[in-house]
């Protein structure tokens, strides 16, 4: 019945505890450099091509504008 009593009361006490301001996580900006990986280069390549999806997006749009005003 102690136990049971004792083992309550330490379950209740620990789940209103936070976190101490020393074991807060670090900001991001304080993190070691990055690593050169074996996917650098892929990732690089994905971005540039993202880069390049609303330049050809407006491309489009310039030449249908160009095809409506030809007449078509």
């Amino acid at each position: 019945m102690h136990r049971t009593v004792l083992l309550a009361s330490l379950l209740a006490l620990s789940a209103c505890g936070g976190k101490p301001e020393a074991e807060a996580p670090k900001p991001a900006a304080a993190a070691a450099p990055k690593q050169k990986t074996v996917l650098d280069d892929q990732l690089k390549a994905l971005d540039k091509a993202k880069g390049v999806g609303p330049q050809l997006e407006d491309e489009k749009e310039k030449h249908d504008k160009d095809i409506e005003a030809a007449g078509g």
